[in-house]
């Protein structure tokens, strides 16, 4: 049972509240100029998103922090991907343009949206998730019908979207696979972000009759490349953003480091111990990479299979790798259940993609296995759990 001082246990905590302490150390220690509406310089932001690796950050003398705050700070890294590109998003969100983001699934583009949110405005939470089945209401405002029945149309009885909320509080709001969204749905949109107000029919002849964007308020939406042809945007809503690409982690350290970190946070959080060896993730990401690439890091050519064989992906095999190493840890070794982790993976999307997971094990698997790699040699050996 928790109490008025006991916070109910999360499964995840929102960047907010777990970098409380990162957010209000670069508030203190950036003093140069901030776009109207914004908790941090875009230097800032920049930094909350990519982090000071390897260096402290000191506060100047003079500046005045709440009670717990550090004098010095490391501030971590959230973001794996290019600084300049995190640069471009930060410019156009202090110019106010849209911003959305794309690229293929599992390249962080919700976590990237999140955090720049976070950064800007103090939360990542005023979020529309687009659907098939999302509404210009979910995207505007609704009513509480009862109040409307009761009172008939006034502000107190109108419900504000997360994006109209953002408009008013002068917020960051975001749209998550904005191409879901049916066009007429997405075009409530255009109006809105070159108009900056939405107008509220019902309440014509009243002050409350237009709701105007408040300094600061911006909307990120973001795109799965999958997702072309699903609901097209128009071309006066593509004109309304700048376009940022988000594409896989291009360095495989980089890479492995990631899925080690959330892999064993995902473990640790279920209270058990992260036991998920060095070179079983080398050889998981490895696998990834060759498979979504087509080439092996050798240069050997590799069939695609038509499913994304994504870094979320990654981690969410890593995870299932440690989950089964704490909880059933002198049934097998972990790298064993490697192989038939990856066939659920190919096969997501095209039970027949299986073939190009054998092909890779024919090809890339066993002639690293000759080449003498104990880690490979054993995974070749596995070779007929593919055929399952």
């Amino acid at each position: 049972m928790t109490t008025a001082t006991t916070p109910a246990a999360r499964q995840l905590t929102p960047p907010e509240d777990e970098f409380a302490t990162e957010l209000a150390f670069l508030a203190a220690h950036d003093r140069g100029p901030r776009p109207p509406g914004w908790r941090l310089t875009p230097r800032a932001v920049v930094t909350f998103v990519m982090g000071s690796p390897g260096t402290a950050l000191t506060l100047p003398d003079d500046a005045t922090v709440p009670e717990g705050i550090p004098r010095r700070l490391e501030i971590t890294r959230k973001f794996v991907g290019d600084r300049a590109l995190v640069e471009r998003c930060v410019v156009t969100l202090a110019g106010e343009r849209g911003l959305l983001l794309v690229g293929e699934p599992g390249t962080a583009k919700s976590l990237l949206s999140e955090l720049l949110a976070t950064a800007v405005c103090g939360t990542g939470a005023l979020t529309v998730q687009g659907t098939a089945g999302t509404t210009e209401d979910q995207l505007k405002y609704g009513w509480n019908y009862a109040l409307l029945l009761a009172q008939g149309p006034s502000r107190h009885a109108l419900v504000p979207s997360p994006v109209l909320t953002a408009m008013t509080t002068g917020a960051v709001a975001r749209v998550e696979e904005i191409t879901r969204c049916l066009p007429e749905v997405q075009d409530a949109l255009v109006s809105l972000l070159s108009e900056r107000r939405v107008a509220i029919p019902e309440l014509a002849g009243t002050e409350d009759a237009q709701v105007h964007a408040a300094p600061g308020f911006a909307l990120i939406a973001t795109a799965n490349l999958r997702d072309r042809g699903v609901s097209e945007m128009s071309a006066a809503l593509k004109r309304r953003f700048n376009f940022e690409t988000v594409g896989p982690i291009a360095d495989p350290e980089a890479e492995t480091a990631l899925v080690r970190r959330q892999s064993r946070a995902a473990v640790e959080r279920s209270g058990a111990a992260y036991a998920v060896d060095d070179s079983v993730l080398e050889a998981l990401v490895t696998a990834f990479r060759d498979l979504r690439e087509g080439r092996s890091a050798e240069g050997w050519e590799v069939e695609r299979p038509s499913t994304v064989m994504s870094t979320a992906e990654a981690v969410a095999v890593a995870g299932a790798l440690g989950l089964a190493a704490a909880y059933f840890p002198s049934d097998r070794d972990v790298l064993g259940l490697l192989p038939g982790h990856l066939l659920g993976v190919v096969r997501k999307d095209e039970p027949a993609d299986a073939a190009c997971l054998q092909g890779y094990w024919d090809g890339a698997v066993r002639r690293r296995a000759e080449q003498g790699s104990a880690t490979w040699r054993t995974l070749w050996d596995l070779r007929h759990v593919l055929e399952g």
